[in-house]
């Protein structure tokens, strides 16, 4: 994932095939995220930003860990994702096999879940970065931390859908209480990376 083209990856994403889909494209949106805000601390730096040095380097730092891990992230999905799809192609024409392929589908079905639902919460912890970085930063670039925002935004919703529609061929309890949990706040970090824009566009406006 990350030796190829934005190109051959498009086209990887219009053709049909498994994956890349869906998940891979909100961890590709978290990293878009963490690019920008990454970017924007490298602009908010010097002596006019002096007295917020520590939190611009940390930000900075996270900023490239997270992005990396979204990067991560992408090619994890699309493995999980062909997972699902290689277990459902697996033989059942006795009960023995039937018993494998269910397990092998309940299996692939965590694993296709998990990838989203740690998306989530890495562009909710973008989300946060955007609130702390915005009133620190450099004017000039504000408009890429509600750049940032959005995109952090797109991730959440996108992989909650994608915890979502595995969701339901999950049957252990204890697997899907801890799917739940992890997409119980995406409107309420949806609604924080909102008023990130929405304070960007007052600033801008001013």
């Amino acid at each position: 994932m990350r030796d190829v083209t934005i190109d051959a990856f498009l086209t990887g994403l219009a053709a049909r095939v498994p994956a890349p889909g869906g998940g891979a494209s909100a961890a590709l949106h978290a990293a878009q995220a963490a690019a920008l805000l990454g970017m924007v601390a490298r602009y908010s730096t010097g002596e006019k930003y002096a007295a917020h040095a520590e939190p611009i380097a940390r930000i900075t730092a996270e900023t490239d860990r997270l992005r990396a891990t979204a990067v991560q992230s992408a090619q994890d999905d699309a493995e999980a994702f062909t997972a699902v799809t290689d277990a459902y192609k697996l033989p059942r024409t006795s009960d023995a096999e039937k018993e494998k392929r269910s397990a092998a589908i309940a299996t692939a079905l965590r694993g296709a879940a998990d990838v989203p639902a740690r998306v989530i919460a890495l562009a909710t912890r973008l989300v946060e970065l955007a609130e702390e970085i915005l009133p620190l930063s450099n004017r000039n670039v504000s408009t890429d931390v509600a750049a940032a925002a959005e995109a952090a935004r797109a991730a959440v919703a996108t992989a909650r859908v994608n915890v979502e529609v595995n969701l339901a061929g999950i049957k252990d309890e204890s697997t899907r209480d801890a799917l739940r949990a992890a997409i119980a706040d995406v409107d309420a970090v949806a609604s924080r990376a909102e008023r990130v824009t929405s304070d960007v566009r007052r600033q801008i406006a001013d």
